[in-house]
């Protein structure tokens, strides 16, 4: 085989990389430049949530404390200086401490919820969606049922069960958030269980578990890299909103425990904490909610096909 003919081979099979749904997905992601900017965000706060925890098992480790519960009443109420970049609560405590441990729960609380929701989705989707029939009406059933629920009555009746914590909260959130994805997988499986190529592996035999997971739901998983994007930051609002409640984390800087203390010093002129807490929960859901639309348009097949 010549040189000149290796050079061309090559090019096809980098040509046939770059026309694969995720490379070209990313190529139209970096084109984005504010989906990139909410990209470099989550990776932020990504960071922020890592350091967090490693802080925490630290200190944990180090003297079975948190250090964010340490207080300093010589230190309350001051305003953000270059001693304490966002102040101090009426504690004394460092707020910017504080918010970084409201990111490793808010992160926690994104995470862990998410993987309770998404199996139970994509599991009872790809089945409804690939048997129909009497399979098919039951999972409709069920969903239809759950849907019916009122969402936050139905997490706080699981919290309430469980306890306060964040055990409560993920099961909660967990358990009651994965209808969306259910529908949306059921819809998927169901036009791409007429596709030639699971035609041909049911041709040559194969068993259904091997057809529905390893070839149909890789063909999907787009769909559930999107719900994950936009699912995050609902999750982690349902988490403040629970915190401020006071049925949701308690003995743990969560944001809500955050608001929640911060509102009664408004009136004495304690602006910070209120303030950088609602910001860093609006940077949060917004980056992810930019980036899950802006993942959607760049994985969307009827998009791809009209750039190619």
């Amino acid at each position: 085989m010549s040189s000149q003919q290796i050079t061309d081979n090559s090019e096809l099979r980098t040509a046939a990389r770059g026309n694969s749904l995720w490379s070209d997905a990313w190529r139209r992601l970096k084109k984005n430049r504010l989906a990139m900017v909410c990209l470099g965000v989550v990776v932020f706060y990504t960071v922020l949530a890592i350091y967090g925890e490693c802080v925490y098992r630290y200190y944990q480790v180090k003297d079975q404390t948190a250090f964010y519960q340490k207080t300093d009443l010589n230190q309350a109420y001051q305003p953000p200086s270059s001693n304490h970049w966002m102040g101090t609560d009426a504690l004394g405590r460092d707020v910017m401490q504080r918010l970084i441990q409201g990111t490793r729960i808010a992160y926690k609380v994104g995470i862990i919820t998410s993987l309770i929701a998404i199996p139970i989705g994509v599991f009872f989707g790809c089945l409804a969606g690939y048997f129909g029939g009497k399979v098919d009406s039951f999972v409709v059933w069920l969903y239809s049922t759950v849907a019916s629920m009122p969402g936050l009555l139905f997490i706080l009746a699981i919290a309430m069960v469980v306890g306060k914590g964040l055990l409560g909260i993920y099961l909660g959130i967990g358990l009651t958030t994965w209808v969306g994805l259910c529908r949306l997988i059921r819809g998927e499986v169901i036009k791409h269980k007429e596709q030639a190529y699971v035609m041909a592996a049911k041709a040559l035999g194969l068993s259904w578990p091997r057809i529905l997971f390893r070839h149909i739901l890789p063909n999907v998983f787009h769909v559930i890299i999107v719900t994950f994007t936009l699912r995050f930051p609902a999750a982690v609002s349902t988490e403040v909103f629970m915190s401020f409640l006071g049925i949701g984390v308690v003995s743990e800087p969560s944001w809500g425990v955050m608001i929640n203390s911060a509102r009664m010093r408004l009136w004495q002129g304690v602006w910070w904490e209120m303030t950088f807490v609602t910001l860093a929960i609006f940077g949060l859901v917004l980056a992810f909610n930019l980036l899950g639309d802006a993942l959607r348009d760049a994985l969307d097949p009827r998009l791809r096909a009209e750039g190619n």
